[in-house]
């Protein structure tokens, strides 16, 4: 796997151990890892705290031509707000770890001319599917789905 992703995965692990959301992700600028987050939203009692939106929090203030240089990395296919703040901070690429328990706001972020990789990990696949299964309530409160 490659390392940044593994950075990845080890902070949404980091998140479930928590008893948070396991969605982990890190912000990579010149081979280096400037930002590393995860799901807090539980943790912290945040509406926000997606992993992405955590690793940019944790990068801090950049100068604009960091951002644009940067490669950000997530396990889980981004949200509409994860998303709009890539965008917002011209993030050129976007590696996923999988897609199939959400697809995200990838074809918006395609539209906008950066380069979306999904790699399809399994163990980011296995640590969704079971986080879903177990705890379908919390998943549909972190991506917006109302109780029927």
């Amino acid at each position: 796997m490659d390392p940044f992703l593994q950075a990845a995965l080890d902070e949404a692990r980091q998140g479930l151990a928590e008893g948070g959301i396991p969605i982990g992700s890190v912000i990579v600028y010149r081979g280096k890892i400037i930002g590393r987050g995860h799901n807090r939203r539980v943790q912290q009692g945040s509406a926000i705290l997606h992993g992405e939106m955590d690793a940019f929090e944790n990068a801090g203030r950049q100068p604009a031509n960091v951002y644009r240089e940067s490669v950000l990395y997530t396990t889980l296919s981004p949200c509409a707000m994860c998303s709009g703040a890539i965008l917002l901070y011209g993030i050129p690429r976007v590696i996923v770890g999988e897609n199939r328990s959400f697809l995200g706001e990838e074809d918006l972020l395609r539209s906008r001319g950066v380069k979306v990789e999904v790699m399809q990990d399994p163990a980011c696949i296995e640590l969704m599917r079971r986080f879903m299964a177990e705890q379908p309530q919390l998943w549909h409160e972190d991506i917006g789905v109302q109780d029927a």
